[in-house]
């Protein structure tokens, strides 16, 4: 890997767009003005929605008019799509499930009484300009307001390009919370945001990280676990103020689920709905969900938890991947050392405590997939060979122990498309906790992606290239609200880069970075972990802001 430190880049200003008029007959009585719809505080949300109306045509005597060509199609034509709000859903605090034997209703006991849950955000802005955003809970009520509506001035001043940030710096939450971030000079802002929960004693022992999800009508979730001792909750979330109806799709190691309770769950506006999956799917080693909801979009998180006797297992939030495709990917895969990994697992009710990487493949074709495991020095040969059948309709589950002690990326590709997602342990001793986590599938990186970084612990940015080379750009931005000037780092094809995170930048606390890449497919994530414990977890890099959308709309009377 090879740092320098190139010029920052600078963010574009999207250029004006409009669209067609509809003229109103004579005739026609003007429409009622539209009442503009009260705030939702905490939704803080409204999909764009672009509404075309067409002017009647003008009906006359049909002896002045010839009666052929009774309509006239026009070339279609692009408009707008107005920008809507940035919206991160994070999850509230991991609560002890009770009571899980009977119904998917859970039953919470008392938090431990070291358990701590934080929010981490970042709003970036360019020119001067920082888009209008608060952190807010469910019921409307505001957290914290991170940055004012810009003055006009400022929000249309080109003259300077440097970027500035408004800064959520680990703030404590107790439930579920809302960045939303208001569209600026049209474009959508940049804006996202990540939870941490930690606990050094409890049931719950170990750190938990989430990235604040965009809400969703289609979204699949991979790594649950429903066995004796594992508990698997999937909270679903309605930040919008429109009704939510969510229909679940399960799928185990032995083939789709059909379960009755699984359908027409109504989460209403400005609620969370959990569900335990154990009464839907009980005693599933590997469980893989997908959720679809009609009306409101909805964030999904499992919070997946293990108890081995008396002994915590870990704790997690598993959190959407991509969708199925013939090409997936995760980084920020961190493997122990691998005696001590296999010497662990072959403990009675320690299967599931080493690293595997988890193939669902929800079409009706079995899917021959190739698995590659990238570390710092290249390719490592799998134990099993790197070539596994993965059955229609399934969740199979491929061990990684035996991979060398380090920080890897796992791609995995198929003819036929597939969901993945990679389990990570921290702790070899049976007699002592343990931590795991899951490592969602993630995208290719491109422009600009804001990364929050939250406080404490070990930090790192980890970065996967599969073939070819890439540059990734990296400027910290700290608890100032300055982004500092970039480094790089240059990364060969079919290898992984590990970048620590520093405490602080110039006196001020590290909470997130700007990242770009450019060259090969590149992928991210960040890492972390906690000195002198076996906390893990690994957050996928979130996507960068979409730019400015437009529809093609034809026209015709």
């Amino acid at each position: 890997m090879r740092e320098n430190s190139p010029a920052a880049s600078t963010a574009a200003k999207a250029p004006a767009a409009g669209g067609p008029r509809a003229v109103r007959p004579a005739t026609e009585k003007p429409a009622k003005a539209t009442q503009p719809r009260r705030k939702a505080a905490v939704a803080g949300f409204a999909a764009s929605a672009l509404v075309l109306v067409g002017a009647g045509a003008v009906v006359v005597a049909g002896s002045l008019l010839p009666a052929t060509q009774t309509n006239h199609n026009l070339a279609a034509v692009a408009a707008a799509v107005p920008a809507g709000t940035a919206v991160g859903v994070c999850p509230g605090p991991a609560r002890l499930v009770t009571g899980t034997e009977a119904g998917t209703d859970p039953q919470f006991s008392p938090e431990s009484a070291t358990a701590t849950s934080t929010v981490t955000g970042l709003v970036l802005g360019a020119a001067g300009a920082v888009p209008a955003s608060e952190l807010a809970r469910l019921d409307g009520s505001t957290i914290v307001e991170v940055a004012k509506e810009p003055a006009a001035a400022a929000s249309g001043n080109a003259a300077s390009n440097a970027l500035a940030a408004a800064i959520v710096p680990g703030r404590q939450v107790d439930q579920v919370s809302v960045l939303a971030a208001k569209p600026l000079a049209n474009q959508t802002a940049s804006a996202a945001a990540a939870t941490k929960f930690t606990a050094t004693d409890g049931d719950l022992r170990g750190l938990a990280a989430a990235n604040c999800q965009q809400p969703s009508n289609d979204q699949w979730l991979a790594g649950a676990s429903t066995t004796v001792g594992r508990a698997s909750v999937l909270n679903l979330t309605n930040a919008s103020t429109t009704p939510a109806t969510v229909s679940l799709e399960l799928f185990g190691s032995a083939g789709e689920i059909q379960a009755p309770g699984s359908r027409g769950l109504l989460v209403a506006p400005g609620a969370t709905r959990s569900v335990v999956l154990a009464g839907l799917a009980p005693s599933e080693e590997q469980l893989s969900v997908r959720v679809r909801s009609a009306g409101g979009p909805v964030a999904a998180v499992i919070q997946q938890s293990v108890l081995r006797g008396l002994t915590p297992g870990g704790v997690d939030f598993i959190t959407p991947g991509a969708a199925p495709s013939t090409r997936q990917v995760m980084t920020g895969i961190d493997i122990q050392d691998a005696a001590a990994v296999n010497a662990l697992i072959r403990r009675s009710g320690f299967q599931d405590a080493g690293p595997a990487l988890e193939l669902t493949v929800p079409g009706p074709s079995d899917a021959v997939v190739e698995i590659s495991v990238f570390g710092r020095d290249g390719k490592k040969v799998l134990p099993s060979g790197g070539v596994v059948t993965a059955k229609a309709g399934t969740v199979t589950s491929v061990s990684l122990a035996g991979v060398p002690a380090g920080q890897y990326t796992v791609a995995a590709s198929s003819d036929v498309s597939f969901v993945a997602t990679t389990r990570l342990s921290r702790g070899v001793d049976a007699d002592q906790p343990t931590d795991a986590a899951w490592a969602a599938s993630g995208i290719r990186l491109g422009s600009q992606h804001v990364v929050p970084v939250p406080r404490g612990g070990v930090r790192q940015l980890v970065f996967g290239v599969l073939d070819g080379r890439a540059t990734i750009t990296y400027a910290a931005v700290t608890a100032d609200g300055k982004v500092k000037a970039p480094a790089s780092a240059d990364i060969a094809g079919g290898t992984t880069a590990a970048i620590g995170i520093p405490e602080q930048a110039d006196g001020s606390d590290v909470v997130g970075y700007v990242v770009s890449a450019s060259g090969d497919a590149a992928y991210g994530a960040v890492l972390l972990q906690r000195s002198g414990a076996n906390d893990v977890s690994s957050l996928t890099l979130p996507p960068a802001a979409a730019g400015q959308e437009s529809v093609a709309v034809a026209l015709g009377y």
